[in-house]
């Protein structure tokens, strides 16, 4: 087994973990976290192949479904363990997240997509799966977040490209490149790093009284 082919089970068993973790906060019988695990360890990949014109992996390989509901099932029967569950399905995220930055990059590249494509199809398969399993858990979505997210897979994405093509080979490209999004994953959950926010410089009430949009008292 290839250490592309490692990132993308482990890839889909983690992401999948963090399904059945959302499951649990609420409060969920075993077929929604097996539902829910299968949404978010298949979700990115899915997106991703449909996006370069290629079958999707899980049809052509359904084992990576009964990674899913493995993962679930572990997850149903322990999580009752853990005393912060919301934490650790972050944590799990930023590992999924780091493992799928490079397999989205790998596959693009591996089917003759240029390096743009690649890191795109990285940051896409890196954080779809997450997204969809907070819109359909109704948890808070992780792109809301203040802390570093979607930067952190175009970290991943970019690193494993950049490497790949310095001739660093798949394996050394792969590992780096996934130390490099969870460190910045991992330095913004525990950091709270973040990139500068927008913000809209607003008219003083002087000048909204002056363009008639606010009446003088």
């Amino acid at each position: 087994m290839t250490s592309i082919q490692i990132f993308n089970y482990a890839g889909v068993f983690v992401f999948a973990a963090t399904g059945g973790l959302a499951a649990s906060r609420r409060q969920l019988d075993i077929i929604a976290f097996v539902f829910l695990a299968a949404v978010t360890g298949i979700g990115g990949g899915t997106l991703r192949d449909l996006i370069l014109g290629v079958p999707v992996f899980w049809v052509r390989e359904p084992g990576y479904i009964l990674v899913c509901a493995a993962a679930a099932i572990i997850v149903y029967f322990s999580a009752n363990l853990l005393e912060s569950r919301y934490r650790l399905l972050l944590w799990l995220d930023a590992l999924g997240l780091s493992a799928y930055s490079v397999m989205g990059a790998a596959k693009a590249l591996a089917l003759g997509f240029s390096p743009t494509i690649a890191v795109v199809t990285g940051i896409l398969t890196a954080t779809f799966g997450g997204v969809l399993r907070d819109i359909v858990s109704g948890e808070p979505s992780v792109l809301m977040r203040r802390e570093i997210y979607v930067t952190a897979a175009l970290a991943g994405s970019a690193a494993y490209t950049l490497l790949l093509g310095l001739s660093a080979g798949p394996e050394m490209s792969a590992l780096l490149a996934a130390l490099t999004a969870f460190a910045v994953r991992g330095g913004a959950l525990y950091f709270g790093w973040t990139l500068p926010n927008y913000h809209k410089v607003g008219r003083t009430p002087e000048e909204l009284k002056r363009d008639g949009i606010v009446r003088s008292e």
